[in-house]
């Protein structure tokens, strides 16, 4: 590379770094957003994890209730370079759990989102090929209880966005008191999905498609964004049939695109 052109990439990698918001920052959007909503954060200690936590201060008696499960979040700088921190830059499943029109409902990070992960030595395999190991849905399994004794619900629907809903649906498998699996844009075969991309496998995770015939009795829906390229709709249709045949394609969505703006509409459609 020219001499002349360093500057140049120096200054634009700077930029770059300097758009980029802090965990800190990310936290603080969540945040602000929970509190614009009557919501407040708490913190989860359930095992190995402190997971993170959002829910308005009252809950309606004797009612269901529907958790929100993140996506992966901020897990990569780009294709081979984890971040520092997986806390998510738009925190959509909490959007979305924002968004119902009603009933009781709670939002649920995961590991290493929103605890300042670097300082805190959250180790990065649980943003990366380790996001669905075991004992990532055994803390998420506990965060689930104690969500429930918080607000007295005998029942639940969890309702799992990206990688979310991978970790949605290895619960739901889990769980008798699982009512609805609801999953946008969610990942349910991790190994099909990472030969689909051609990134290295996610050695140590659990995969959501090998619990298929676990979910069979279980009322679902899985949310497919026509535009969507990180789950398209080729690959969820390789999916096994049970899940594969409760697909409900959004024609204009994308990954991320513009699925809180549409929830309340979605959401009534699938009650």
């Amino acid at each position: 590379m020219p001499n002349k052109l360093l500057p140049l990439l120096l200054a634009w990698l700077l930029a770059a770094c300097s758009a980029l918001p802090t965990p800190a920052e990310r936290r603080q959007r969540a945040d602000r957003l929970a509190t614009e909503h009557g919501w407040q954060r708490q913190t989860l200690s359930v095992g190995a994890f402190d997971l993170i936590a959002y829910a308005p201060m009252h809950f309606a008696a004797d009612e269901p209730l529907t958790v929100y499960i993140e996506g992966d979040g901020f897990a990569w700088l780009d294709a081979a370079t984890p971040s520092t921190d997986p806390t998510p830059r738009d925190p959509l499943a909490l959007r979305l759990a924002l968004a119902q029109p009603g009933g009781n409902a709670a939002y649920l990070a995961r590991p290493c989102q929103y605890v300042d992960a670097e300082q805190g030595g959250c180790p990065q395999r649980y943003w990366t090929e380790g996001r669905f190991a075991p004992e990532v849905i055994a803390a998420s399994d506990r965060a689930l209880d104690r969500l429930k004794a918080q607000t007295g619900a005998r029942r639940l629907t969890l309702v799992g966005y990206s990688g979310g809903g991978a970790v949605a649906a290895l619960l739901a498998a889990r769980r008798e008191d699982v009512e609805r699996l609801v999953t946008v844009a969610g990942n349910l075969d991790h190994r099909a999905w990472t030969r689909h991309h051609r990134i290295a496998p996610l050695v140590g995770s659990l995969n959501a498609a090998d619990e298929a015939i676990r979910l069979a009795h279980l009322p679902q829906t899985h949310f497919v964004g026509g535009r969507d390229r990180v789950i398209p709709l080729a690959l969820a249709q390789e999916w096994p049939l049970v899940l594969r045949q409760k697909i409900r394609v959004i024609p204009a969505e994308d990954h991320a695109c513009c699925w809180p703006e549409h929830w309340t509409r979605l959401w009534q459609e699938i009650q």
